[in-house]
């Protein structure tokens, strides 16, 4: 039997940002922070695993490269938990779901697919396009 708690979706027909609401990103946020760290758990086992000498010079070079793979992508995972971090700090806090630049409501579809958002699609968008006017002076 499913409880309510884990069935619940944020909806617009309630207030933006409610007890309800803010517990249930919360809760997201914290599950997708246990997967991230139960992950690089696994990598740093199979790193140490993987720690042998390869007779072969085109053995060692794939597994320096499957090594360097995987430490960029835990390095990008580590700042994603910075980043969840922050939001369950903006939770605390309150301002939790707000456009850093607007002030105004993220909509919840873009929370529910990017829970650390600090921008809502539109200000994100025309950060973007700031961002590509810059990159190709």
């Amino acid at each position: 039997m499913v409880s309510k708690a884990k069935s619940y979706r944020p909806t617009d027909k309630e207030p933006f940002m409610s007890d309800r609401q803010r517990d249930y990103f919360r809760a997201r946020l914290l599950t997708w922070k246990e997967e991230i760290l139960r992950e690089a758990k696994d990598t740093l086992l199979h790193l140490q695993e993987e720690n042998q000498n390869h007779p072969d010079l085109a053995d060692r070079a794939s597994s320096e490269t499957d090594r360097a793979i995987e430490l960029r992508a835990r390095d990008r995972q580590r700042k994603l938990i910075a980043k969840i971090d922050e939001a369950l700090s903006r939770i605390d806090d309150g301002s939790y779901g707000y456009c850093e630049e607007t002030g105004e409501p993220i909509a919840l579809r873009r929370l529910e697919a990017r829970p650390i958002a600090t921008l809502s699609v539109e200000a994100q968008e025309r950060h973007e396009r700031r961002e590509r006017v810059y990159r190709d002076d």
